[in-house]
């Protein structure tokens, strides 16, 4: 841009009307560069969405090979990714046009420049004007090292509008407002672990209510589940404890004291949810419990294996401890993947422990090892658990029967059954089955 300013102050130096009419083309070069702009960013962010596209399809489709393969339809599925491909060559093409439209317009507007300079200033010398031949020929080369970094500012900005439309998807997320506020100032390093849900009123949206005047109690160490058909607001109990959603009305209480009075870092702190579905990363078993965290020593994850007795399984994978998982744990069944995910929250040492459908999807052979290292994960610790497998929850402190956001049930295994509700009919079901 500096060389641009430099070499028009020399043109009009050296001749103020040649100068003139090098320029003569620029306001043209000016709307050539603004529609280049408008039409170059929609056609690369169309560009970015069909490369999305392509990688989540992609990504999909060597995930669920066998879903493809088991329901015949590798046909159609190849047919939906060659249009996918299509669309992103289309998309690929309209940028290109443009690019190639823009360019040929720069270098046409810098040959009609030197032509008009070459017949103005001809028309000059001949007719004994004030104009040089050298003048002249500096002219033309003043406008060939003037469109020169034009032509670079427009292949730059062709590379800053592709860098612009990818970072703006980034920042789109980054932009993102948190909607739940943290004005917490309670920072306590150990809680007891009573939790006390309080005439709470929760909705997704609006007041079509998950959760309605919902009330219950769980003492330091004890053991809740709760049951019911989907949607009955199991995992919102959950999600609410967290504070991952706020509730409209009522409060939730740990030790006596409001979440919300709580930073959500520390509140999350001594909370920890294990998920039917556990993310490992593609890396080794012992990175994996690690998670980089430079306190948790080798010696302490392998003496916490053999508490929970997992540690034989470790050893028994290939390379033991430094077995790669692959990506997302691909490479171990569900259970084995919930084994994992028990050691990592057994180190960790949370005060509350929630188990949202951890052991629904468990393979039998994995399972009386997984009952075991539960029995001593939530040993001492307040523990929640969803569950749909009504065996596994027979030995809990509490059960409660939920049904539209509100108990409907609520007692011991024992007692569930001897009140013959809907508890009992759930069981006999399922122990029928």
């Amino acid at each position: 841009l500096l060389k641009l300013i430099v070499v028009v102050c020399m043109m009009f130096y050296t001749d103020w009307r040649l100068a003139l009419m090098s320029l003569i083309a620029i306001p043209i070069l000016l709307i050539a560069t603004s529609w280049f702009k408008r039409n170059i960013k929609s056609a690369f962010q169309q560009v970015r969405k069909e490369v999305s596209n392509i990688n989540t399809f992609v990504q999909e489709h060597i995930v669920g090979m066998n879903l493809v393969q088991i329901f015949n339809r590798e046909e159609s599925e190849y047919k939906k990714f060659k249009q996918i491909n299509k669309d992103h060559l289309s998309a690929h093409l309209r940028s290109v046009f443009y690019y190639s439209v823009f360019f040929p317009i720069v270098e046409i507007l810098s040959a009609l420049s030197i032509g008009l300079v070459i017949w103005y200033g001809g028309e000059a010398i001949i007719s004994g004007k004030e104009v040089t031949l050298g003048e002249l020929v500096a002219f033309i080369l003043y406008i060939h090292m003037m469109f020169r970094p034009i032509r670079q500012l427009a292949d730059r900005f062709n590379i800053l509008q592709m860098g612009i439309v990818g970072s703006e998807r980034v920042f789109k997320v980054l932009d993102t407002e948190d909607f739940i506020a943290d004005n917490g100032k309670k920072e306590l390093d150990k809680i007891e672990g009573n939790v006390e849900y309080r005439n709470v009123q929760f909705a997704y949206k609006d007041e079509d209510w998950v959760l309605n005047n919902l009330s219950f109690k769980i003492e330091k160490g004890k053991h809740l589940a709760l049951v019911g058909r989907t949607g009955s607001g199991k995992t919102s109990i959950i999600n609410i404890l967290n504070r991952f959603y706020e509730i409209q009305e009522g409060e939730i209480l740990i030790d006596g004291i409001n979440i919300t009075d709580f930073s959500l870092r520390n509140l999350r702190k001594h909370i920890v949810v294990v998920q039917q579905e556990v993310h490992l990363f593609s890396s080794t078993i012992m990175e994996n419990i690690i998670l980089f965290n430079k306190d948790i020593k080798e010696d302490d994850v392998i003496n916490s294996a053999k508490e929970i007795g997992i540690h034989d399984f470790i050893m028994s994978l290939p390379g033991g401890y430094s077995y790669v998982v692959g990506e997302r744990g691909i490479t171990l069944s569900t259970g084995q993947r919930q084994l994992i995910s028990f050691l990592r929250v057994y180190l960790r040492n949370p005060e509350i422990l929630i188990l949202d459908e951890a052991t629904s999807s468990i393979d039998s052979h994995t399972e009386e090892i997984l009952q075991t290292a539960l029995k001593k994960l939530s040993e001492g610790r307040t523990t929640i658990v969803i569950a749909h497998r009504l065996s596994t929850i027979i030995n809990s402190d509490k059960i409660l029967l939920l049904e539209d956001g509100m108990v409907l049930e609520e007692g011991t295994h024992a007692e569930l059954l001897e009140k013959g509700g809907k508890y009992s009919e759930m069981y006999i079901t399922q122990i029928s089955d």
